[in-house]
């Protein structure tokens, strides 16, 4: 009889996987375990989401649920306006004591769940969707001076036991990042990434988020995503099997044409528990073992989900939540219109990038920060607006992941708490690293005119802006050094063009 035991189980729109914590701890009770799943559509007004995003947690929960049901679970899908009255009705439907949940990923959930009330008792249960718990990340963090990344990846690979060859890192090295910076070369073609065609149900989400009456972004022209664990299976062994065995040399390269290289696609189902870390990783390196893959290939990859991953979440969770407001530099610029309209810039680096975005809700880690990301920094952005539109542009953006990526990572907002400098550039970088520079009206070689590359003029002005502080950032010593050859008079134009960029037109309300 369902109810008997009086324990209900809750799952979130993330913690979309069977073996989640509350759903593993009743999983020996399903016929007397009622679950439920509530989709409100006030929290989703809450800020604005990219339609692609909306369309995959939707369609991901609706094909989560129906998986449940099929396996004899007793399912309730609630689709209302907030979470606390289907939550209530629930209860009282079942009669329960007490409601299990997973632990969520973002403290803003945390906080509403502390809010309702729901006349049972609420019973948060760790979150394993990570391979490194916020209490362990704060007793490894305890202490230290630094945070660094490369540290925490170290201890990860001895702690999992991967890519190891003893007690000494496979092949000798920890990190072969310097062997996976090459810059494009023409005829690249790497393999397409799987897609999937939308079923019936991610039909109706699709029609549902198109009439929503919400702000929304981006485009719901195509939809490609997996939605099903199945799916996102398929998607991770297609990623191993034909574009992780070239994965590692071009993975900071961007091509016109080539959006998504070699890179895997896969964070959108890691951050809603269609795939666990641990099969991603224990995947790739079986691959490597059984393949023999480029070391360089698998490292890179392997690195990016049990070292940058965990690390972000460790750094979330371990930060106070006033770690939302770091504003380092007090950039107060607001955002460009053509970041919510990418037919308004005529910089191809931008446009390229924004273009794909719309699209997708997608843009690889290079073109986050070293084109949206560095653009954000250099011309002054306000971190707090620019987190907002990274929250509402991707579609695997979450609290958690864009808190510190953006603020720490790409803004430098936090002064140096994560990253060791800021990650700002001239347009010399997104020439090396790319092509959108041979098809962009203005030349990357030129600071000043009217043809200069804007992000040339906004790079030197913001060294100039902050040159005092970043004189206390000892890896800036070398860049500031060239201040000192230039004259006043192509400083003041340099300011000049800058300022032009500053004062665009920019959206309204940010």
């Amino acid at each position: 009889m369902v109810g008997a035991d009086s324990i209900g189980v809750w799952v979130l729109g993330d913690q979309l996987w069977i073996g989640q914590a509350a759903l593993a701890a009743r999983s020996d009770a399903r016929e007397t375990t009622p679950v439920i799943f509530v989709e409100s559509r006030d929290y989703v007004r809450q800020r604005r989401y990219h339609r692609q995003k909306l369309v995959l947690v939707w369609s991901a929960m609706r094909h989560f649920a129906e998986e449940l049901h099929a396996e004899g679970w007793s399912v309730t899908y609630a689709i209302a306006d907030d979470f606390q009255t289907p939550l209530r009705n629930w209860v009282a439907r079942y009669t329960l004591d007490t409601l299990y949940v997973m632990e969520p990923a973002d403290r803003p959930f945390q906080q509403l769940i502390d809010g309702l009330v729901l006349g049972c008792t609420v019973a948060v249960l760790p979150n394993n969707h990570f391979l490194c718990s916020s209490d362990d990340f704060r007793n490894w963090a305890d202490g230290r001076k630094r945070l660094v990344m490369e540290d925490f990846y170290r201890e990860m690979r001895k702690r999992y036991d991967v890519l190891m060859a003893g007690d000494r890192p496979e092949g000798g090295t920890w990190n072969l990042d310097k062997q996976n910076r090459k810059p494009p070369k023409r005829g690249l073609k790497p393999p397409a990434p799987l897609q999937f065609e939308p079923d019936a149900i991610t039909q109706e989400a699709i029609a549902t988020v198109k009439n929503f009456d919400g702000a929304t972004y981006g485009s719901l022209d195509e939809f490609h995503w997996a939605v099903t664990r199945s799916q996102a299976l398929q998607a991770l062994e297609g990623f191993v099997r034909d574009r992780l065995p070239t994965f590692g040399p071009y993975q900071d390269a961007m091509v016109t044409g080539e959006e998504t290289m070699w890179h895997a696609l896969l964070s959108p189902y890691l951050n809603l528990g269609l795939l666990h870390p641990r099969e991603v990783i224990a995947t790739a390196e079986t691959a490597y073992r059984d393949r023999s893959l480029a070391l360089n290939c698998v490292e890179g990859f392997i690195r990016q989900v049990l070292g940058w991953r965990e690390y972000m979440r460790g750094l979330y969770c371990t930060f106070p939540p006033d770690y939302a407001e770091e504003n380092w530099f007090d950039h107060a610029q607001p955002l460009p219109d053509f970041l919510w309209d990418s037919s308004q810039t005529d910089m191809n680096c931008l446009q390229q990038t924004l273009q794909q975005v719309e699209r997708t809700g997608y843009a690889h880690h290079i073109q986050r920060l070293m084109v949206l990301g560095n653009y954000s920094l250099i011309a002054g952005l306000n971190p707090q607006a620019v987190e907002q539109w990274f929250h509402a542009a991707f579609i695997d953006a979450h609290d958690w992941v864009m808190q510190t990526n953006v603020l720490g990572m790409g803004l430098f907002a936090d002064g140096g708490k994560l990253a060791t400098k800021p990650y700002a550039a001239s347009a010399n970088y997104i020439n090396k690293m790319s092509d959108y520079c041979q098809g962009c009206r203005y030349n990357h070689t030129q600071r000043t005119g009217d043809n200069a590359c804007p992000i040339n003029a906004l790079y030197w002005d913001f060294l100039l802006r902050h040159e005092d502080k970043l004189r206390s950032q000892g890896r800036m010593n070398l860049v500031l050094s060239h201040l000192n050859k230039m004259t006043a008079d192509e400083k003041a134009a340099i300011r000049e063009r800058a300022r032009t960029w500053q004062t665009a037109p920019t959206a309204e309300g940010t």
